[in-house]
């Protein structure tokens, strides 16, 4: 059995490990922030030209679709090019009238036609008392005494926990 004195050694170690992992993340976010506004004004003007360009060949498609007949579109520099029948869209304002609607004029298809979702809502069954949840048929798990290592720090933090998650994960998975 661990003394608490080597507790806190033991927690004064998992702390300086991560602040040092924290501080290689923070330098490589700020890396990649530094390079993405190096890129992001180049981008910007490529996005722009290559809009330009696809709206002008799209309008001189559309001047001349008489030669897209036969065949209707063809490739060129591996863009595929030309013209083709329009998939349709279909869309509504308002949920509710809809089903009503199905409901009132195809009522024998209105199964296939609405959905219908029921689903226990857990952050409401938490709320519940053990008791409860065994009635509805609800096991309750992990309710005993655990170990907790938690930071109490920032966003950049949550990112260690998640390298640090991601990593334990795929100790036990090697084990």
């Amino acid at each position: 059995m661990a003394t608490m004195e080597k507790i806190e050694k033991l927690t004064r170690n998992y702390a300086d490990a991560r602040e040092r992992l924290a501080e290689t993340v923070q330098s490589l976010e700020d890396k990649i922030e530094a390079i993405k506004r190096q890129y992001l004004p180049g981008i910007k003007i490529q996005v722009g030209i290559a809009s330009q360009e696809k709206a002008d060949l799209k309008a001189a498609i559309e001047d001349s679709k008489e030669l897209f007949v036969k065949p209707r579109t063809v490739i060129i520099s591996g863009i595929k090019v030309g013209l083709e029948k329009g998939k349709g869209k279909i869309d509504w304002d308002d949920n509710d009238t809809v089903v009503r609607l199905i409901e009132k004029h195809f009522s024998d298809q209105a199964e296939v036609l609405i959905q219908t979702k029921k689903k226990p809502v857990k952050k409401a069954l938490a709320n519940l008392s053990a008791a409860e949840l065994k009635k509805l048929g609800i096991q309750v798990e992990d309710t005993g005494d655990q170990v907790v290592i938690k930071p109490t720090d920032s966003q950049i933090e949550k990112l260690v926990d998640k390298l640090l998650k991601e990593k334990d994960e795929e100790t036990e998975e090697a084990a």
